[in-house]
């Protein structure tokens, strides 16, 4: 692991290999408070004008994709999105790749969700559906034009991937086995969680991704700070954590650097022939 710091990046003897392709996880390592941080957003704007592809890496529902970084890929900075751990991947031209969750997997699901009391919610390409509503999600879905209650959702329509949250700290489902299911559940914050497929994850979507450009995993970059981000890690010739990253992760890494507001992704970017 290189740790890239002043001190370290000052001893860096050489430059690295250019990556052919950029992985960027959102949350906490493009964006905060989800909104991208403006020296993030000129690095990849600067990053378009090379050979190297740039693609978003996310657990976030296509519904939910922040505004600022759709508007990245109309704009042609970015050339891609793989969103929902892996679930889902698209360009301009369409989708790369998707794999909706099976009518036995959605009815495990729900039985495991109602067993521990959890609301929780499904996400399709164009909705994120509620099983029920609180004080707060009712403020979030007046907010929030694809975000609906409705319990039945997964029935009708195509979903990717579960989400719950829990009632506390506490109770995060650890008395539930989801391997004997063939699923998983991967926490991305305190009180919440993902409930995926035991083989769905973002490195199986940047191997759509790679396959489409022609290119090889382990010619290829990636950010992240969630334990989401693992099998990316593992996956992709370089891996980052950013500096708030969660220890498991950057235990992973083959590189830790600083946070978002510490210029993390320009002070790696620096030891590659590429601009930041």
């Amino acid at each position: 692991m290189f740790i890239v710091d002043k001190a370290a990046t000052a001893s860096m003897p050489h430059k690295l290999p250019m990556p052919k392709v950029i992985f960027f996880d959102i949350d906490d390592t493009l964006s905060r408070n989800g909104i991208i941080a403006a020296h993030n957003k000129a690095t990849l704007e600067a990053l378009a004008q090379t050979d190297i592809k740039l693609v978003i890496s996310t657990g976030r529902s296509k519904a939910i994709l922040p505004p600022d970084i759709l508007a990245l890929l109309e704009a042609d900075v970015l050339d891609a999105i793989i969103c929902m751990n892996g679930q889902y991947s698209f360009d301009k031209n369409g989708r790369i790749s998707h794999y909706p969750l099976t009518d036995q997997q959605t009815a495990k699901i729900v039985h495991l969700c109602q067993a521990s009391n959890l609301i929780h919610k499904f996400d399709s390409a164009t909705h994120i559906s509620w099983s029920d509503e609180n004080e707060s999600l009712r403020e979030f879905n007046a907010r929030t034009p694809n975000s609906i209650v409705d319990p039945n959702y997964y029935q009708t329509n195509e979903v990717y991937q579960c989400s719950v949250f829990f009632n506390n700290q506490q109770e995060k489902m650890q008395e539930v086995d989801f391997a004997k299911d063939d699923l998983k559940l991967v926490h991305w914050h305190n009180t919440g969680a993902d409930i995926l497929p035991i083989d769905a994850s973002k490195a199986r979507g940047i191997l759509d991704v790679c396959d489409y450009y022609g290119v090889n995993a382990n010619e290829c970059m990636a950010f992240g700070d969630g334990m989401n981000d693992l099998e990316m890690f593992d996956l992709v010739g370089y891996a980052v954590a950013m500096g708030d990253a969660q220890p498991a992760l950057i235990e992973r890494a083959d590189f830790v650097t600083g946070t978002i507001e510490e210029y993390g992704i320009q002070k790696v970017l620096e030891q590659f022939k590429v601009p930041s």
